[in-house]
């Protein structure tokens, strides 16, 4: 069994730890086991129940309602989202999914639900509004450190295969399309960001030049030199003192003034470096880059 604290709680759902605390003393709604050491952790049960409600709630219901409910009843209630949809309800509901089957190891539900939401919403407009948000819900587009649950890593590798299969669909660009190239610098080893942002450059119809992981900055001097890419994209993702990262921005922005320089990754980092030259920006999220195509 996987244990998982309040704050995978609080991220996987939506809900504050806080007013988790709440529902467990007002309704008993969940209730946190303890290890040897006394801390608190959570259980599969109490992570999926916690969800369902979560859903439920963003399509007013209403708390009191909803904890006075049986596993079973919350469950049809959920159905019920499936088959009475709005725009916003189909998402959420196969946002709501895709977690259950990370949770549960289950990689056919996890892939049925992909293809339902892709059938139903077309291939874009599904990794734009059920994907994109739920690697954004569950953390797996930023999320590097050791505690990561092991559910997360079995949906990181599922998420990965999608993306590389969606972007080899995609036609070549036009000869003489706008070039971007992407690579993850030394010692970044999160790909699916990456592998996001190439989808969505390539199905705007301009040319990619994917380099990968963890490039080293002389390999990808030569790259950029003999490519002469219009466009540079790359994250920074893995934790490390921004005055590396502000000194690898740097060597971009003025090595290579002829190419706009995009970088993207964890922004409680990020958000830290003053970017000084003209032909660097820096991309908060999907809809940035999406402004720029």
């Amino acid at each position: 069994m996987v244990q998982y604290r309040i704050n995978d709680l609080e991220r996987l759902t939506g809900v504050k730890a806080h007013t988790i605390r709440i529902w467990e003393k007002r309704y008993n709604l969940i209730s946190p086991s303890r290890s040897t050491t006394n801390r608190r952790f959570y259980s599969d049960t109490q992570l999926l129940k916690l969800m369902n409600v979560s859903t439920l709630l963003e399509h007013g219901h209403k708390i009191s309602h909803l904890a006075a409910m049986t596993d079973e009843e919350l469950v049809d209630q959920l159905d019920q989202l499936h088959k009475f949809p709005s725009g916003s309800t189909v998402c959420a509901a196969y946002i709501h999914d895709l977690t259950t089957a990370m949770v549960g190891f289950n990689e056919q539900a996890f892939t049925e639900t992909f293809a339902a939401a892709t059938t139903e919403l077309g291939f874009f407009d599904g990794m734009m509004n059920v994907f994109y948000p739920f690697l954004r819900k569950a953390g797996l587009l930023w999320r590097t450190d050791k505690a990561v649950p092991i559910q997360e890593h079995f949906a990181t590798c599922i998420i990965r295969n999608k993306i590389v299969i969606a972007t080899e669909t995609l036609p070549l660009a036009a000869p003489d399309a706008a070039k971007y190239m992407l690579f993850l610098p030394p010692n970044e080893w999160h790909e699916v960001a990456l592998l996001f942002a190439n989808y969505i450059i390539r199905s705007k119809g301009y040319a990619t030049i994917y380099l990968g992981q963890s490039v080293p900055y002389e390999d990808i001097d030569v790259a950029i030199e003999t490519a002469n890419p219009e466009y540079i994209f790359t994250f920074f993702i893995t934790p490390k003192p921004v005055e590396e990262i502000a000194v690898e921005i740097l060597h971009l922005g003025t090595n290579y003034p002829n190419s706009k320089i995009l970088i993207s990754g964890d922004g409680t980092m990020l958000n830290q470096i003053s970017i000084t030259t003209d032909n660097v920006a820096y991309l908060k999220n999907v809809d940035e880059l999406l402004g720029i195509l």
